[in-house]
């Protein structure tokens, strides 16, 4: 199968009716190109800092679910809704809602892994100040196979990917804010290494470069699982259209067939006992 992605970078701004009404013509533009499935970036409506997160924040059903749900339903895509605050009772999630092509939710992933750093001439930044961790593994299926999700920090743990692998994930879309620092050291380097260790399509969405704030790196970036970059963005607001030929996730496995070799009593791990 041929999965195309539609990977839209976009830049949010302070008035979040505003943010997700200008999401609405790139997700139907993303349809009239042919994609199967458009992604948005990590809080995609909502300016990444703290004093922003409650006052933006919506329940399951609310106004931004519902857009992205008429999104969907309207245009007959996939739609990966990057990610929003999401109000349940008194707790914050930082959650992506998916949705398929008729409008319903197919899935809800909450950030497992709360991006609490401190990077050197860079950001401090604790979410969990603020927000609470998910705690479940999240897939959906499609007439293309089972998609993986995760979120942002949660591309750092190379174990997250291997679960959904094992559990029939042929891609794993990451809707994620990585600033201008930690991004320029690491995002291609963690999209690649994530694809090569699950040997499956990794695509990563992040915002459009702001000047003020949290400073987002865009280039946001589509692997095989070969480890070979597909499209990448610049720093501006952009879309990129992603063609993803699933043969090449069972190829891959067939040429270097790493999951038999990982077996729990493989290692002799004399030094614990």
């Amino acid at each position: 199968f041929h999965m195309k992605l539609a990977l839209i970078q976009m830049r949010p701004v302070l008035d979040k009716t505003k943010t997700v009404a200008d999401a609405w013509p790139q997700i139907a533009a993303a349809a009239q190109k042919g994609a199967d499935l458009a992604v948005l970036p990590e809080m995609f409506c909502c300016p990444y800092q703290h004093k922003y997160f409650r006052p933006y924040a919506e329940p399951a059903g609310g106004a931004v679910w519902q857009a992205l749900s008429d999104a969907a339903r309207a245009n007959h895509i996939w739609v990966v809704g990057g990610t929003f605050p999401e109000l349940d009772g008194e707790k914050l999630y930082n959650t992506c809602f998916v949705f398929d092509r008729e409008g319903r939710q197919a899935a809800r992933h909450r950030k497992i892994h709360l991006f609490d750093a401190a990077i050197a001439n860079g950001p401090h930044f604790r979410e969990s100040d603020t927000l609470t961790p998910g705690s479940e593994l999240t897939l959906f299926d499609t007439e293309f196979g089972k998609i993986g999700v995760c979120v942002c920090f949660d591309i750092r743990f190379p174990e997250l990917f291997l679960l959904m692998s094992k559990a029939g994930a042929q891609a794993v879309i990451i809707p994620a804010a990585f600033n201008n620092v930690t991004g320029a050291a690491h995002w291609e380097l963690l999209l690649r290494s994530r694809a090569m260790d699950a040997q499956l399509f990794t695509a990563g969405v992040c915002p459009a470069r702001n000047e003020k704030g949290y400073i987002a790196y865009g280039h946001s970036l589509a692997c095989s699982p070969w480890g070979e970059i597909l499209a990448e963005a610049d720093y501006a607001p952009e879309m990129l259209l992603v063609q993803m030929d699933l043969q090449k996730v069972q190829d891959t496995r067939n040429q270097l067939p790493l999951f038999p070799a990982r077996r729990n009593d493989l290692y002799q791990l004399n030094w614990l006992k």
